[in-house]
């Protein structure tokens, strides 16, 4: 299926949310807390209230993050504690999976129910109209990983450790010779509470990490809870993947690896599971995605799949750009982590501090622009509201971040849990530390979201006004970009037209505009429908009455006659406006951090 065929569905909202964290109403947050001591979020807290808020705040995709079993320290019937050696905190990271045909005990009110309530969440979910989207970790496992569910397709079962690689092995494993020392595993914990630095089953064969180090004693900054899968390719020999099986290929001809991944995407299919996100997508073979999105595309016509993947990052197996050979194998969308950084190196000296003028470098001609997942939180990144991050501004710098960054293309857009009400991850909850960051790793809960969540009422009471206004101000957002300028239409920037104008928001001592302005066009031909999206990202500053100038190549590109215009606002506080009859529009004051969508009305 190709990407034109595959944009004709609805433009995905996405509201990720982790069922550990959603409903839990527990206050104690103890570091490094147990289940028992800081309580746990279940899938019944995904009820039709809290649901029906949901689909009201604006999601058509409810993007579930951790359900697959994974590695912990809670022990349950028939499913011992997982060894403290090989976890990163005490609920283990969602992203080491132990079972790909099991659901994490967790979450269940009655664990030995967990796949039923799993299903009957997903019952809930398509009543109130939302696709559920789950994680789909294909590059790696956790190091325990044993399935009860499926045995007969547990990883590992049928290798052959004596050698690094073959086709048919499910894991890489370390030679002798390969790296210093040898056998057993000596993994960087022997000095934490309670572990040893060993695992007893890599005690004579040795697997390579999920970030693919290829040693006998990974470090702390390695992924070394988890194992590294193998698709058929023996990753130290380079990026060339073309010996690989085609699109077409039958299940025989194709790596062991491959048929079980399409097993388990099989299983959740059947399950009711509408989407997948992928993790680290781009350091998988583009081969298996071309093979198995297609037999999952022919089991659902509307499966919804994106993935994370960074172009940027060494271990991706393409010369190309990565994101848009997933987009070529079949993907939905792809993470736009580089419109991400973008808009952080604007407050966060990474390599120098951004422009507002530098998000033109983000528009390129292909599928991907319009094929971007764009966000400004995820659980991999840190909270805008930290007091660490964002340059310490707090909530309100996710309206010109979002404003712009979702409202730039076609493609999907997400919003993590808390994001809309200011959740500003302070303090440390357990193995990361202070990192401002939502903690994945353990149990714990979001202080600030737990006032939306109001005791299990979900209706907000907790919220003081200015939480309130703040998740009224994203509904509306998400309700404006659902517009056909935004669904359907192109875009056009505005601010190289604008670099010489200076009433476009130019500060003291700056010889050129647009270090904190940005303004572009969305437009829609067939409904004859334009946008144009004006953000300050200025953190102290008011704009007062910039002046955009709209050059004749914008306008006849807009379909705008020429002559004076009528604007209306459509985000933010009321204002109607008429441009002048040579097409500059002069705006009323922009407060800092705060942006306008305002729509053409002839």
């Amino acid at each position: 299926m190709d990407s034109t065929s595959r944009s004709t569905q609805v433009r995905p909202v996405i509201y990720q949310a982790l069922p550990r964290l959603f409903g839990n109403t527990n206050e104690t947050r103890k570091p490094n807390g147990t289940l028992a001591e800081n309580g746990c979020g279940r899938f019944s807290d995904f009820n039709d209230r809290s649901l029906a808020e949901i689909r009201k705040f604006g999601a058509t995709h409810l993007w579930l993050t951790g359900v697959p079993e994974q590695a912990s320290a809670t022990a349950y019937p028939g499913r011992p504690a997982d060894p403290p050696d090989i976890l990163k905190g005490k609920a283990g990271s969602p992203y080491a999976i132990t079972d790909y045909f099991d659901v994490c005990p967790d979450y269940a009110e009655d664990p030995q129910r967990r796949v039923e309530e799993f299903r009957e969440l997903l019952e809930r979910c398509h009543k109130h109209g939302l696709r559920v989207v789950i994680d789909f970790v294909p590059n790696h496992v956790a190091r325990s990983y044993a399935s009860s569910g499926r045995p007969e397709l547990s990883f590992g079962a049928g290798d052959d450790p004596s050698v690094f690689f073959h086709r048919d092995n499910n894991f890489f494993y370390v030679q002798p010779g390969m790296a210093e020392g040898g056998p057993p595993l000596r993994l960087p914990t022997a000095e934490m509470p309670g572990c040893s630095g060993r695992f007893e089953p890599e005690d004579e064969h040795v697997r390579v990490t999920g970030n693919n180090a290829i040693t006998f004693h990974p470090s702390v900054y390695d992924w070394y809870e988890t194992v590294k899968l193998n698709y058929g390719h023996d990753f130290t020999t380079g990026r060339d993947t073309s010996h690989l099986p085609g699109p077409d290929a039958e299940p025989a001809e194709v790596p062991d690896t491959w048929r079980k991944m399409d097993e388990a995407f099989a299983w959740w299919q059947e399950l009711g599971v509408g989407g997948f996100r992928v993790d680290m997508a781009h350091i998988v073979p583009m081969e298996f995605w071309r093979w198995m999105l297609r037999r999952a595309r022919e089991r659902d016509p509307d499966l919804y799949v994106f993935g994370e993947a960074y172009d940027n990052d060494p271990t991706k197996l393409t010369d190309g750009n990565v994101l848009d050979a997933l987009i070529e194998a079949g993907f939905d969308a792809v993470y736009d982590d580089p419109a991400y950084d973008l808009a952080m190196g604007l407050y966060d000296d990474f390599e120098g501090y951004k422009w507002a003028n530098d998000l033109d470098s983000l528009i390129f001609p292909g599928t991907r622009f319009h094929h971007s997942l764009r966000y400004a939180e995820n659980h991999d990144e840190v909270r805008l509201a930290s007091p660490k991050e964002w340059g310490g501004l707090g909530m309100e710098v996710g309206k010109p971040v979002c404003a712009t960054l979702l409202g730039m293309g076609r493609g999907p857009v997400m919003i993590y849990h808390g994001q809309e009400v200011g959740e500003p991850a302070i303090g440390a909850e357990g193995f990361c530390g202070d990192n401002a960051r939502t903690s994945i790793f353990d149990y714990g809960a979001m202080p600030e979201f737990q006032k939306w969540v109001n005791g299990g009422k979900f209706d907000g009471g907790g919220l003081s006004t200015e939480q309130k206004a703040l998740r009224g101000w994203y509904a509306k957002l998400l309700s404006v970009i659902h517009e056909p300028a935004f669904t359907r239409g192109d875009f056009h920037g505005l601010n190289h037209a604008n670099k010489d104008n200076d009433q476009f928001g130019r500060m003291e001592g700056e010889t050129c505009s647009g270090h904190w302005l940005y303004a572009y066009f969305r437009r829609d031909p067939v409904a004859r429908q334009v946008f144009l999206v004006v953000a300050n990202f200025h953190p102290t500053e008011t704009m007062k009455n910039p002046l955009v100038h709209f050059p004749a190549e914008a306008l006849q590109w807009a379909g705008i006659p020429a002559g004076r215009t009528r604007w209306i606002e459509r985000l933010a506080r009321a204002w109607e406006g008429t441009s002048e009859s040579h097409g500059d529009l002069r705006l009323p004051a922009l407060k800092p951090l705060s942006a306008r969508m305002l729509e053409w009305v002839g």
